[in-house]
């Protein structure tokens, strides 16, 4: 007969740890993406749009400056919540598998055994690898959302980290396209410099497609200032 102990079930483990740090790290660089590519465009099509219309740099820089403190907090949020939004609907799973659990339990086990079918696994080990995940509840609601649900335990201060980086982010990736105004005499010198700079970190971060993005809003944003301060 063979042991169930030796079945090779998912556990915590090096491997486990060393995945998770992987994943903690692509999530927060898809968060730094994000933010910079956002502090690069935004910013930068408005500096765009004001170099049209005015010349005092100041102006341009004030406006810019507000911008950035205005995104910065509405990206922020917007990580927050997306953050929270994963945790509490990993929740409510959760919830609901341990109801499933609790209720009807053979239905549970069947999928059980199904998945570990899928490994290979023989009649005979598929039952007894049943037997013994389903007699830790937890640790069969946990491999129930991970490998029938698809869903990670998410970490509980994700919301708040991806607030923070996309928000910081933001602000670094608008300052960019923004300072060279803090050097220029007037505006379309600074929007010479400021188009270079900004089109080669958006290349960067966001390769070729956001890079147009990014130059398309800038010169629309230029070209409508110029059409409205000629009827004015």
């Amino acid at each position: 007969m063979v042991n169930p102990e030796n079945i090779d079930l998912p556990v915590e483990s090096d491997t486990h740890v060393h995945r998770e740090e992987h994943m903690i790290s692509a999530v927060t660089l898809r968060d730094i993406v994000i933010g910079m590519s956002d502090g690069l465009t935004v910013p930068f099509a408005l500096a765009a749009g004001l170099s049209g219309a005015v010349s005092s740099t100041s102006l341009i820089i004030i406006a810019g400056l507000a911008e950035i403190a205005a995104g910065s907090i509405a990206m922020g949020l917007g990580g927050y919540l997306a953050g929270k939004t994963e945790v509490d609907h990993y929740n409510s799973e959760m919830k609901r598998e341990f109801e499933e659990v609790e209720t009807v339990p053979e239905i549970e086990k069947q999928e059980l055994r199904t998945f570990f079918s899928s490994l290979g696994l023989s009649n005979e080990i598929q039952n007894q690898a049943v037997e013994e995940v389903s007699r830790d509840k937890e640790k069969w609601v946990e491999l129930m959302m991970k490998y029938e649900l698809g869903l990670e335990k998410p970490n509980p201060k994700r919301a708040a980290q991806s607030a923070f980086n996309i928000g910081f982010s933001y602000i670094v990736g608008g300052l960019i396209p923004l300072s060279p105004y803090f050097f220029s005499s007037n505006g379309i010198e600074g929007l010479k410099i400021s188009s270079f700079i900004t089109l080669v970190c958006l290349f960067i971060f966001g390769y070729f497609r956001v890079m147009m993005i990014g130059a398309l809003a800038a010169g629309c944003a230029f070209a409508i200032a110029r059409l409205i301060q000629g009827h004015y």
